[in-house]
């Protein structure tokens, strides 16, 4: 662990040179072999650790560095998820994901050792920035402001952490390698607690909306609906309810009217979007119009698409409109917004075996690309990825409250409004359903409306439905078996802490199984 803090400190000063706020920095010898000293210079007409944090420049460009960590989720680590998962699979071994999805990945996996560098890394940045910022000279108000913001970033990259490994050690102060080298790991039940206050902290104090060269700065909904995420996947049902609820009560969001091209570069900052990664050209680019990339990585399974409810709200076995010669007509219109098809339009022409050899299936989602207008291929856009929209906070609203107090009418109301937005209506749910009917009506809408979106892994985790999921063939678009899963519910619901950190840190205890 010590030279993963020795290497969030270079790192996070590296940014500081490249931040979109021009400051010139001298980094001088950054820790050298043995050396206690993080920064080795001081020159009187240069910035350095001492002198750095005086102005609203030098904050700002320290909470552009905690943003700057958030760039991996643009996609390793949201849809790659669902690739370990029966939505997808990748073409190929690139990051383990593949591994992961078979059950054998190893302490060693790249996704597994990147996932928890990368979230230190911003948890470094945002600890850094928050023991520092009381001392600038700034206004008051904005000081407030970023404080929330780091707060946020601070919770958010933690609570990947607890998702997929439990109890970490738990830094609060900028890294110190001499004295966080040899933590052990907090329980989960700590690192939750300060997830939780973090968020409830930073929506005190965040604005509900900005405008201008401040769009996708966390605000005071990205801090709920984080935390109504993190309460409902450790079933605080109750808290989970409330908090989505005061989200929806904020008036601030609503349903984008047109699912299709909710996630194209065009739409970078409509209505449903509640937190995203801010992209742009050329600097922070995004690869979702590579159209290999794009129609193989990820690569939608048989096992998704047959979820998809015809349009009389039934499934594909009961329904009497399924035809098995057009298996994709008269289907929630959100499997072709989502999914390309063979022989269906995309991009001006209809999809051929070649272009989706994986699967037979290929991911509309993230692209700039429509289904009738050709438009020429493109390596790199500036796409915004989503990492929390409105539709996630109205199911998650949905799911606690059944858990809680059985389906009544608000329930029915939440599930309802996603199923009927335009472009997409769906009928509604059928009344009368008990708990466990409501329970699954909630879990499969989860699975439609986010698929590939990179939560369902989450979602099949808590559920322990991954158990069966993940254990069996998985299928092409003809009903091929095209690769086995397997997870081992004594070990998997858990990734093995990253072998790297173990063997800096012998206080850390490798999860149950993983030895």
């Amino acid at each position: 662990m010590k030279r993963i803090i020795q290497s969030q400190l270079r790192i996070f000063l590296q940014y500081l040179i490249q931040a979109k706020y021009v400051i010139t920095l001298f980094l001088g010898i950054l820790l050298l072999a043995g050396c206690d000293s993080w920064l080795d210079v001081d020159p009187a007409d240069k910035y350095s650790a001492d002198t750095f944090w005086k102005t609203e420049e030098h904050a700002s460009a320290g909470l552009s560095g905690c943003y700057r960590a958030l760039h991996p989720w643009r996609d390793s680590y949201t849809f790659e998820f669902d690739m370990i998962t029966s939505n997808a699979m990748p073409y190929n071994e690139a990051n383990g994901t593949h591994a992961i999805g078979k059950g054998e990945h190893m302490s060693t996996t790249a996704l597994i050792v990147s996932l928890w560098s990368n979230c230190y890394k911003g948890i470094g940045r945002t600890n850094t920035f928050l023991d520092n910022i009381a001392n600038v000279r700034m206004d008051e108000n904005t000081k407030t402001r970023m404080t929330g913001e780091a707060k946020f970033l601070r919770a958010f990259y933690y609570s990947y952490l607890v998702n997929h490994y439990g109890g970490v050690p738990l830094i609060l102060e900028t890294p110190n390698a001499e004295k966080h080298a040899s933590l052990p790991r907090d329980t989960k039940d700590a690192v939750l607690n300060q997830i939780i206050k973090d968020l409830t902290e930073a929506a005190d104090v965040l604005p509900l909306s900005y405008s201008g060269s401040d769009l996708g700065r966390a605000t005071k909904g990205a801090a709920l609906a984080l935390k109504a995420r993190m309460l409902l996947y450790n079933e605080k049902w109750n808290e989970a309810a409330a908090t989505a609820k005061s989200v929806l009560d904020l008036k601030v969001y609503d349903l984008f009217d047109d699912y299709r091209h909710m996630f194209m570069e065009s739409h970078k900052h409509h209505v449903e979007v509640i937190f995203n990664i801010e992209s742009s050209l050329p600097d922070f680019q995004t690869g979702y119009d590579q159209a290999i990339f794009r129609l193989n990585r990820p690569a939608p399974l048989k096992e998704l698409v047959d979820t998809y409810q015809m349009i009389d709200g039934k499934s594909i076995d009961e329904s009497p409109l399924f035809d098995k010669e057009h298996p994709y007509e008269n289907r929630d219109p959100r499997l072709l917004y989502s999914i390309t098809c063979i022989g269906y339009p995309y991009n001006g022409k209809p999809i051929t075996q070649a272009e989706v050899v994986t699967t037979g299936f290929g991911q509309k989602k993230y692209t700039s690309y429509t289904d009738n207008t050709t438009i020429p291929l493109v390596e790199r856009s500036a796409f915004n990825y989503i990492l929390i929209r409105y539709a996630e906070i109205l199911l998650t609203y949905a799911e606690a409250q059944n858990e809680a107090n059985g389906p009544d009418n608000s329930v029915y109301n939440a599930i309802n409004q996603v199923r009927a937005r335009a472009g997409v209506n769906m009928p509604e749910i059928p009344g009368g359903l008990t708990k466990e009917q409501m329970r699954e009506a909630i879990r499969l809408e989860r699975r439609i409306e986010l698929a590939l979106e990179g939560l369902y892994y989450y979602d099949v985790l808590r559920w322990k439905t991954i158990e069966k999921e993940n254990n069996g063939a998985m299928h092409n678009a003809n009903g091929v078996e095209i690769v086995i899963r397997k997870f081992n519910p004594n070990r998997d619901y858990l990734w093995p802490i990253p072998n790297n950190q173990i063997v800096q840190n012998p206080s850390l205890v490798q999860n149950p199984n993983w030895d």
